[in-house]
């Protein structure tokens, strides 16, 4: 008995990955295999040719409807930003190029549709993955899940559920899409693991926003893993464990416990200010993408808001927001954040963002096209619409209005020109506004730095959009699997630019905050007060974190890590250096 004992003990085994949100969960294991359809050619009579036009036409309909209930699920659940995802699958479904080809091919072979569809979408991949686009590869993951829609659309099966369970599990598969990952039960799901996939990917962004545990980049863990298998995963540190022992479980649940009890520790300082100890204020505002986020700020101790997406206005309509939509959604915006500011960010649209409610074109390069600031000033109905409303809400007198994806100085006057055109037109009609209302822009592309000097002259302040710096400034797309690697916030161009930016402000007696990723990163707080960031704005969740860290550090101390870091050319280096400090000040929001 003692010998059958030993032979069916299960061995504890360990396997590493990318993790890309934090959490830690224990279930059985769900392993999800690529569901594809395998369509045969049949050949159709001319007769037919209509009602299988028919059928397709019925099939890109429901699929659109399929598409537009997630992305709805997503605003509701997580927020615009995330469910604007969405809109790249919309257009697959509405791509002309692709349905022409679809009802030649069928008039031509005479063939069953669905199999028509499936020869042309796959055609259609294999041409943009042999294109050395970022943006384009992109695409292919979208077209590959729609396709899959389409299909099962075409022969009448229900949708695809990537979780069809009726206990808690953990998700093991190949990939999952971001649709995917929108329809996770989280009451059910309890993490996830892929093979592939990176940081910055869209199905990881995803994760953090639902707050699912999630590890990806585990090359060949499909085939270690079993149905119902017993396997832990751990979202801080990348590791999957199966058939965890007694020690590894008592070690994790020690781990947990640790975990809740820093949760604790940071809701007793939601109340306190956000100042070094040293004395140093680092103003600390929350990122909002929609009116059910405002409830966030002072829950969780933010002083304002520091970005306000409007993009969310936009999304899931056919029409544009009205001026007394939009008035109404800043004027709540700015009394709910009283007695803090509220920056209102004008209309950032276009790159991998679209929206069905307003007209694209098609770009070989979106995210180098006419997107953001570029869209509104070739849209100026779109455009003073919204500046109109804001401001009529800015009589509250703590609203900041902030330009997008300024690269130079004559975008920023082309704005400003349309805002005064917007207060001669509400002067006129006797429409209360606040005449001096403070303009700031977002710094997101190199040429705004390398001219930051002049456009501090002509504004108030500066907001750094880091995801956007960064990717434009080491040209590389942040959302590509193959190069997401060389995403690196403390490379020294990135540390360098920020400075310029920041010594163009105070040369101008103007603030500088920051708005993208690396404010909510804890990991390099202490480079980001070292380069004299006065304003930090995050994910209303990650405030609190982001406050314990401010407020474990010394400001003196952080400028001799920068002063430091400016003179080092490795990458890697610099941010062992800021890891170093952030371990030795605050170890406990890390470990």
């Amino acid at each position: 008995m003692q010998m059958e004992s030993v032979q069916t003990q299960k061995i504890e085994k360990r396997f590493s990955g990318i993790p890309v949100a934090q959490g830690i969960a224990h279930f059985p294991a769900f392993v999800r295999h690529e569901v594809n359809e395998e369509i045969l050619p049949q050949p159709i009579e001319e007769a037919d040719v209509e009602r299988e036009i028919i059928r397709f036409e019925a099939a890109l309909i429901a699929t659109r409807v399929e598409l537009l209930e997630i992305q709805q699920r997503i605003v509701a659940a997580i927020g615009s930003e995330d469910a604007s995802i969405f809109d790249a699958h919309l257009l697959v479904v509405e791509d002309r190029t692709l349905i022409d080809e679809v009802l030649r091919m069928l008039e031509r072979e005479r063939l069953n549709v669905d199999y028509v569809f499936q020869q042309v979408a796959q055609k259609y991949c294999a041409t943009l993955e042999a294109i050395d686009d970022p943006y384009l590869r992109e695409r292919v993951v979208d077209i590959q899940d729609v396709t899959r829609r389409v299909i099962r659309n075409l022969l009448g099966k229900a949708p695809h559920n990537p979780a069809a369970h009726d206990h808690q599990h953990i998700i093991v598969a190949h990939n999952l899409t971001p649709s995917d990952t929108a329809q996770l039960n989280r009451d059910l799901v309890c993490g996830f693991v892929t093979e592939i996939g990176s940081k910055t990917s869209h199905t990881a962004i995803m994760a953090r926003s639902l707050e699912i545990p999630a590890i990806v980049g585990m090359q060949g863990i499909c085939q270690n893993i079993q149905l119902g298998d017993d396997i832990l995963i751990d979202g801080y540190t990348g590791l999957l464990i199966l058939n965890p022992s007694n020690e590894t479980l008592i070690e994790y649940g020690r781990i947990e416990q640790q975990k809740e009890e820093v949760v604790e520790r940071l809701h007793l300082i939601r109340e306190t200010a956000s100042t070094t100890r040293d004395g140093k204020h680092i103003i600390l505002s929350a990122n909002v993408d929609l009116p059910d986020d405002l409830a966030d700020i002072k829950a969780n101790g933010a002083e304002g808001i520091g970005l306000y997406r409007t993009e969310f206005l936009y999304l899931n309509r056919e029409t544009s927001p009205d001026e007394e939509e939009q008035y109404g959604h800043y004027l709540r915006a700015a009394q709910e954040s009283l007695p803090h500011s509220v920056i209102i960010r004008t209309l950032d649209i276009g790159g991998d963002k679209s929206s069905t409610s307003l007209v694209f074109e098609e770009e070989a390069n979106p995210f180098l096209g006419c997107r953001a600031i570029r869209f509104c000033l070739e849209n100026l109905d779109v455009f003073k619409t919204q500046l109109r409303a804001i401001l009529r809400a800015s009589t509250v007198g703590n609203i900041r209005l902030m330009y997008p994806m300024i690269s130079g100085l004559q975008e920023l006057r082309r704005a400003n020109a349309v805002l005064e055109d917007c207060k001669n037109e509400l002067a006129a009609e006797g429409i209360p506004f606040q005449a001096d209302i403070e303009v700031g822009i977002m710094i997101e592309t190199p040429s705004a730095v390398l001219v930051a000097d002049h456009l501090a002259r002509e504004v108030k302040f500066f907001s750094i959009g880091t995801n956007d710096l960064i990717q434009y400034t080491i040209a590389v797309d942040r959302l590509n699997d193959r190069i997401a690697h060389l995403y690196n916030p403390t490379h020294p161009s990135i540390l360098r630019m920020i400075k310029m930016t920041v010594d163009a402000a105070r040369a101008q007696n103007i603030w500088v905050g920051v708005c993208g990723e690396m404010a909510a990163d804890i990991l390099l707080t202490p480079i980001l007060i070292g380069l004299g960031l006065e304003e930090l704005s995050a994910t209303g969740a990650l405030v609190p974190r982001v406050k314990k860290a401010v407020q474990s550090l010394d400001s003196s101390t952080c400028r001799e890590l920068v002063n430091t870091a400016l003179t080092m050319d490795d990458s890697n280096a610099i941010l062992d250096m800021s890891v170093a400090m952030a371990r030795q000040n605050y170890a406990d929001l890390l470990d």
